[in-house]
């Protein structure tokens, strides 16, 4: 049977697409691949939000064609994902050596066009159009036959995005918003827990805009922690997730669960952007910065452990000094334990690309360093502040760097590495922390179950 790389780019929405590709693939008869050299099919699974990600895939499917059409002919290659919905035809015209782009809409109809390109039907394939009812088509995990059992998975319960930030491409990659229906969510989740998962990642491109649409606020409670009372109901599930939210999502109800689902981890990536009122007011974020700490406040109030995280754009048209050290101080008072740090790259048709006042790019390189600095500096103190507590950890799986030992992640999402054995795996043990490094917790071996 045919065999099939996919390497992805970007997003834990494009993990999780990539993901369900794999998954669909596996069920039509065709094998995962170990690496491009042995594949028949190799797929980019690709990025927009900034030209680097674009130029990333394009400079490797270049030297994939290259490569390819010199010793293995037959191999067929695909872009998906959001720059294959971006630039369509264009990619092909680019590089002619492409078979496949696979718009954003489209994942399910992978098998189909690959099965057709395979067997000589078609030559060439660009399916980018919008298609109905797409954000529920495709819900397979790679999980049961796939050589691994996961404890933890992504279930996406949205696609697309209604926010026009002027710096984003999203909404025009992603589309407009479009919710599934908390009943068949439950059951995607239940179906999962019932294979093994002990924690399940809630995935949309602003997840907090679930369902506004379709259902009606219940007893003070949006859509979103609706679907988030359904889920928590589950037998068996242990932890609960959710990425990404978007500050204007975080009502009283969204605070309030925290304090009331037990399931529900104190642990929450809240992107930010900037700490400047009109940088904000620019980027169309719809929030100040005093709300944005109001938020924050109202979570450490009803979750003192609260683990948080957030993105930051360094370098947006008309960032002063001044803005920049609003962004600063801003980081300063809120403590994150981590911080997604991006330099602002101008995207095609956004609001953002047209603006005045560019900023040079040794400007944005420099903040991004003192940003940098602030975080790593933020984050050492925030993770130090662990070590001798005890803390609970959910095992994953053996550690990337140091497959000898064992990796999980506490319920505010930092992750810790021990010594243990496979009876760890997917279990939820106390570790005391004895030592903190870069970003990541080590927990003494000989406490593992410490009540």
């Amino acid at each position: 049977m045919p065999s099939v790389y996919i390497k992805t780019y970007g997003c834990q929405m494009n993990e999780r697409d990539s993901e369900a590709v794999a998954a669909q693939l596996l069920a039509r008869g065709y094998v995962l691949a170990k690496s491009e050299q042995t594949a028949d099919v190799i797929l980019l699974n690709t990025c927009s939000v900034r030209d680097f990600a674009e130029q990333k895939a394009i400079g490797k499917m270049t030297n994939l064609a290259v490569e390819t059409r010199r010793h293995r002919p037959h191999v067929v290659l695909g872009f998906m994902g959001c720059m294959a919905q971006s630039r369509g035809q264009g990619l092909i015209d680019q590089l002619p050596d492409v078979d496949l782009v696979l718009g954003t809409q489209k994942f399910h109809r992978t098998a189909e066009h690959l099965d057709d390109l395979l067997a000589g039907r078609k030559d060439k394939v660009v399916d980018v159009a919008e298609e109905a009812g797409s954000q529920g088509a495709i819900r397979e995990h790679l999980l049961a036959g796939s050589g691994r059992k996961s404890v933890s998975a992504f279930v996406s319960i949205m696609q697309g995005c209604n926010q026009h930030c002027t710096f984003c491409i999203v909404p025009f990659t992603r589309g407009e918003e479009r919710s599934r229906t908390i009943p068949d969510i439950v059951t995607e989740c239940r179906e999962l827990v019932a294979q093994g998962v002990r924690e399940i990642t809630l995935l949309g491109q602003i997840v907090t805009s679930f369902g506004k649409r379709d259902l009606p606020t219940v007893e003070g409670r949006s859509p979103f922690v609706q679907l988030l009372d359904a889920v928590h109901e589950i037998e068996g599930l242990q932890r609960l997730r959710f990425t990404s939210p978007h500050p204007k999502g975080y009502g009283d109800d969204l605070v309030e669960a925290y304090a009331r689902l037990p399931k529900l981890v104190e642990s929450a990536h809240i992107p930010v952007q900037s700490g400047s009122d009109r940088i904000l007011k620019l980027m169309h974020r719809g929030y100040t910065r005093e709300r944005f700490l109001e938020i924050i406040g109202k979570l450490r109030q009803v979750q003192p452990g609260m683990g948080l995280c957030t993105d930051i754009i360094v370098g947006f048209p008309g960032e002063t000094e001044a803005d920049f050290e609003e962004t600063l101080s801003l980081v300063r008072a809120a403590r994150f334990d981590q911080a997604y740090i991006f330099k602002y790259s101008p995207r095609k048709d956004t609001p953002a690309a047209d603006l005045p006042d560019q900023v040079p790019q040794a400007v944005k390189e420099e903040r991004n360093q003192r940003l940098l600095e602030l975080i790593n500096q933020m984050a050492a103190e925030q993770f130090g502040a662990c070590v001798g507590q005890v803390e609970e950890i959910l095992v994953e799986g053996p550690s990337k760097k140091n497959p000898v030992r064992l990796t999980g992640r506490t319920r505010s999402n930092k992750i810790v590495v021990f010594e243990g054995s496979d009876r760890h795996l997917g279990q939820v043990i106390k570790l005391r922390i004895v030592r903190a490094g870069s970003f990541t917790l080590y927990g003494d071996p000989a406490i593992i179950n410490l009540d």
